[in-house]
């Protein structure tokens, strides 16, 4: 029997090398081998964003767009948007009835983005009553589909710790077997860092976006770090201290053209901007397919539009079998 996954990503907009990279690329094998549910996290992307939302339809739009692109394929794949299944809202509430206060205060993602909140708002922000629930709103994400596994990064697995911690609780106290411990689906893929060598994100500034154009990844690639310690062109290199440019190298370089380069630079034989302007040109073929998949996507929203609803009303029959199941479990009132 075919097992089920389900992951989703926040509506952050267009996405980067570091989604396509860490996320996608991966979702787009496992696409093959699962059946697959993937979403659109715009109620995730309230919880911190619940006062910036002008552009929030066509975040998820673009969102989606870049998932078509990257081949993340409709019919292979049911693609929704989480707020268009209402089903995971009436879950969410029943999962958060039984959940205790501690479990989700201990959550080490609610906190990290606690951090951050409070570092952008200041220290008398207050968290709001969305995003304390956060762990419990993802529990019922995946829930919702009884899934087998999830995937996940290795920074992730406490996610599905708790969301094993109230699946096993629900069946202890309503007595039943009925949800999965889903597991985590570990990838392997490769993590890409930003051009000033740290996190790559949207925030920072530091990403090339699956969505730029070659002469803007150009334009980035050449303001990204280098090896710290060369002065002139003809300075012999050290590769493995090259903190961003020889990174991507390896990453988007054939094993030949990554030996190639590590020669030249420990000779002195490769400048730094010679390096970039080669590393620019391989990015761009690398992304060149997707990039016009994508330019067909743009030019025909109504298909988008159609790809998002048909795999929306997908995902609700599943979860309205789900929630029926759940309400006579519990021995809620039923019509």
């Amino acid at each position: 029997m075919v097992q089920r996954i389900v992951t989703g990503m926040r509506s952050t907009g267009k996405l980067h090398l570091g989604h396509y990279l860490g996320v996608i690329q991966n979702l787009v094998e496992l696409q093959n081998k699962y059946e697959s549910f993937f979403f659109v996290a715009d109620w995730h992307a309230l919880t911190t964003k619940y006062d910036k939302t002008e552009t929030l339809r066509q975040d998820i739009n673009d969102v989606v767009i870049d998932w078509l692109a990257s081949g993340i394929d409709p019919d292979k794949a049911t693609i929704y948007v989480q707020s268009l299944v209402p089903e995971i809202a009436e879950l969410n509430i029943y999962l958060g009835m039984i959940t205790p206060q501690n479990w989700v205060e201990r959550d080490p993602t609610l906190k990290d983005m606690a951090k951050i909140l409070r570092t952008k708002e200041g220290l008398n922000s207050q968290i709001g009553f969305g995003l304390m629930g956060y762990p419990v709103l993802m529990t019922a994400d995946i829930l919702m589909f009884n899934a087998d596994a999830v995937p996940v990064g290795s920074d992730q697995i406490a996610h599905i710790e708790i969301t094993r911690d109230i699946a096993r609780r629900f069946n202890n106290i309503y007595k039943t077997d009925y949800f999965k411990e889903p597991a985590a689906l570990l990838n392997d893929c490769a993590l890409i860092c930003g051009l000033d060598g740290n996190k790559m994100g949207k925030s920072f500034q530091n990403d090339i976006k699956i969505s730029d154009t070659e002469e803007v990844t150009s334009k980035k690639i050449m303001t990204a770090i280098t090896d710290r310690s060369r002065l002139r062109k003809d300075d012999p290199g050290h590769p493995d201290e090259c903190e961003v440019v020889f990174k991507y190298w390896k990453i988007f370089g054939s094993e030949e053209q990554i030996a190639q380069v590590r020669s030249e630079c420990e000779k002195g034989q490769r400048g730094c901007a010679d390096c970039k302007r080669q590393l620019g040109a391989l990015i761009n073929e690398k992304l060149r397919p997707i990039r016009e998949k994508r330019k067909y996507y743009e030019a025909h929203p109504e298909e988008v539009r159609r790809i998002i609803l048909e795999g929306s009303e997908k995902a609700r029959i599943q979860a309205r079998k789900t929630l029926l199941d759940v309400r006579e479990l519990i021995g809620m009132y039923q019509k």
